[in-house]
């Protein structure tokens, strides 16, 4: 059975046009696999079609004529916005007209909608977003990185859980090293929170190395770190900006002299390509994992690059059966709300 995606065409920086864009590319790229339903203005959706001369089914067409705006309030957005995209997609999937509901808009609303309206699974108090980061050994996994800003220490437990299964599954590593981000490497370091969610990591069966720092993490020391999301998203935010700002040192560099302006020109596609692990868009986005079916962010400045990935990352997610994975651990470990 193919997978139907629920698309959040109104969402992102450069919505509606490169979320269209990459919805569709990945229907006809994919359309053996799976289904892409765009939800939003349609008249708006039907218009970036005719003028870039694409064919898409108009019954695939989901008409939403709200739209959550990135600076909104997202469970007094979701309140007040019934008939918006976010809305209307995250429906879809509770009411079983889709498998998967995909969105680069405003991250609080895609996760408030997510859980409030497909639903939390049995065990799950706080779902959980990761972000992919590049490392030494390849990548390190990141969980959570803004889906709640607090924790309690077995919210960071079923992080790590959840977690465990998609870098299994999904990023095809066999029994993953989980650390804990802490101030220190060293057992006793940390605050209350990270001391107590320790032990509890420690008595688990995931394969869990202890406490990793800040800098541990391009290492590559863990292929999975936990931390509570105030902490990921501030992590993930100043990440973020390090490739901007290292564009912003060459082209000074650049400004310098007319040779130093030829080197910079000369090894412009070599940085390039040297960099491109720092490239969000290959990953397109990740799931928010602990909900009752397939929930998966992006980032806000998608490109119809990252939208199309997307899209096929919610198809990997349902074909690797994620979230089914996920329920069974948690019921067999008995982990209660």
């Amino acid at each position: 059975m193919k997978c139907v995606v629920a698309l959040d065409a109104m969402g992102g920086d450069f919505a509606p046009a490169a979320v269209v864009l990459g919805g569709v590319e990945a229907y006809h790229k994919f359309q053996n696999k799976l289904d892409v339903i765009l939800v939003g203005k349609k008249d708006e959706i039907k218009s970036i079609l005719s003028k870039n001369n694409l064919h898409f089914p108009d019954n695939k067409i989901i008409h939403a004529d709200e739209v959550i705006g990135m600076g909104e309030m997202p469970t007094d957005a979701i309140r007040n916005k019934p008939n918006s995209s976010i809305v209307v997609a995250a429906k879809l999937v509770r009411e079983n007209k889709a498998h998967a509901f995909v969105s680069a808009g405003n991250t609080g609303a895609v996760a408030a909608a997510s859980t409030l309206i497909i639903g939390r699974l049995e065990g799950v108090e706080r779902p959980t977003i990761g972000a992919i980061l590049p490392s030494e050994s390849g990548f390190c996994a990141v969980f959570d990185v803004g889906a709640f800003v607090d924790a309690k220490p077995q919210h960071l437990l079923s992080y790590a859980l959840m977690a465990d299964i998609y870098v299994r599954e999904i990023l095809k590593v066999e029994n993953p090293t989980v650390g804990i981000l802490s101030v220190g490497e060293e057992k006793d370091k940390g605050n209350k929170l990270t001391k107590d969610a320790t032990e509890l990591l420690s008595k688990s069966k995931l394969n869990f190395i202890g406490n990793v720092e800040g800098r541990d993490i391009l290492k590559g020391i863990a292929n999975i770190v936990i931390c509570d999301g105030f902490i990921g998203n501030i992590l993930l935010k100043f990440g973020e900006s390090v490739p901007k700002y290292m564009k912003h040192l060459l082209t000074l560099y650049a400004k310098e002299s007319f040779f130093k302006k030829i080197k910079i020109g000369l090894l412009k596609n070599t940085l390039k390509e040297a960099l491109s692990p720092l490239d969000y868009q290959k990953y397109g986005g990740v799931p928010l994992l602990g909900v009752n079916g397939i929930a998966i962010i992006g980032h806000g400045s998608s490109t119809s690059l990252a939208i199309k990935n997307m899209v096929l990352r919610a198809y990997e997610v349902h074909e690797r059966g994620i979230t089914d994975r996920i329920r069974s651990t948690l019921k067999e470990i008995g982990m209660k709300e």
